[in-house]
């Protein structure tokens, strides 16, 4: 069941959802709460010559974070914002930190704005879902699929965070090898 912004306040007000800082009112859709982007951002940057060029994710050793810290560098977008040039990805952060309170019976999905799509900026390629118990700024996947540069603005409008009801409480909260994850920075 996905939660309306009355669900979504009353989950504020009693503290089974946290999300920091607070959105305005104009932020809350009838099902979903718009999320702003961080003001920094992960670039990608070519391989050098004495670099292997391939990415082995099932290879022995792989560590996503080791292959990330590899090959990109984090910046601050600044007051010009930063160019997203067509076919280019980054990744980014939201400014909000969400908090899935164990046990409350939530999760949540980090979806594109569709004013966004639209001009071809997609913020996440296969990972909307923000398990139960999660906590922390959500990583954005962010990608130019459109035929011109976009900028990017830090505090921007950037996804919805749509919250739903889980059947029942997991036996665990998210422990994945995200949890826990911070932003760039």
């Amino acid at each position: 069941m996905i939660l309306t912004d009355r669900d979504i306040l009353d989950a504020l007000k009693d503290g089974t959802l946290a999300i920091e800082p607070a959105p305005p009112p104009e932020f809350y859709a009838p099902n979903g709460v718009d999320l702003r982007l961080d003001s920094r951002l992960t670039l990608y940057r070519a391989p050098g010559a004495e670099e292997d060029p391939v990415i082995d994710p099932a290879g022995p050793g792989y560590s996503f974070r080791e292959a990330i810290g590899a090959m990109a560098d984090d910046i601050e977008i600044g007051t010009g914002g930063f160019v997203l040039d067509p076919g280019r990805l980054v990744l980014g952060w939201t400014l909000e930190r969400v908090d899935l309170t164990a046990g409350a019976r939530l999760a949540a999905r980090v979806e594109g704005k569709s004013s966004l799509a639209r001009i071809g900026l997609l913020v996440h390629l296969t990972a909307p879902t923000i398990h139960a118990g999660s906590t922390g700024r959500i990583q954005l996947e962010i990608i130019n699929l459109g035929p011109r540069p976009i900028r990017l603005r830090a505090g921007m409008k950037v996804c919805q965070l749509i919250l739903e009801q889980t059947l029942g409480v997991p036996q665990r909260a998210y422990g994945g090898q995200f949890a826990g994850q911070r932003a760039a920075g």
